[in-house]
């Protein structure tokens, strides 16, 4: 019996405590920020951006090809190749006496058309090569080709050629534009022979 009132006494004080805790008063809740609105993009349909300015821009100048130098326009020798012009070369070549470097009235007169053709075109510059005919020493007809076309140089740099664009070289009578063995032949082969090296 005792057992059964302790029982029901601590049921009680259960009952109790359950009961006045429910009538504690809480504290009030701390105020909770209010949530940030959503971005804009989701509230409103996107504002279409103001067109484009269109800017008033001038046409672009016509391209004006550029004239090419007087003298060469629809010139065939201003557009070949080096080996072609030295083929059919519009430079002559000057001839001399038999065992003479002296440039007679002939060999000036080509010497000055050589020049003449080396004005128009400025940027040409040429070798000349002294050539002798088949009589002499090898070492003779070299020193005597040399003085050839040193000659020849001479007059053609009086004419008012550059001395810079013109060489000279001597090969004798090694290379004879002639191969007979008569006056004909080496009447050709004494000569101061222009060859062009570079436009």
């Amino acid at each position: 019996m005792k057992r059964l009132h302790a029982v029901a006494t601590l049921t009680m004080l259960v009952l109790t405590a359950f009961t006045l805790a429910g009538c504690v008063k809480q504290p009030p809740a701390a105020p909770q920020a209010p949530a940030p609105p959503p971005p804009s993009s989701v509230l409103s349909t996107p504002r279409p951006s103001p067109p484009a300015t269109v800017r008033d821009t001038p046409p672009a100048p016509p391209v004006i090809p550029m004239e090419p130098p007087v003298g060469v326009t629809g010139d065939p020798l201003a557009a070949a190749a080096i080996e072609a012009i030295n083929k059919d070369s519009p430079l002559k070549p000057a001839l001399f006496a038999y065992d003479s470097d002296v440039l007679d009235d002939e060999a000036r007169k080509v010497i000055a058309d050589n020049a003449a053709i080396l004005k128009k075109y400025p940027t040409w510059v040429i070798s000349i090569e002294g050539h002798c005919d088949e009589r002499g020493t090898a070492e003779y007809n070299l020193a005597l080709g040399h003085r050839r076309a040193l000659a020849a140089k001479n007059y053609l740099v009086s004419l008012g050629i550059p001395a810079e664009r013109v060489g000279t070289v001597s090969f004798g009578n090694e290379f004879p534009f002639d191969p007979g063995h008569d006056e004909q032949a080496w009447k050709q082969n004494r000569r101061a022979h222009f060859m062009l090296t570079a436009k």
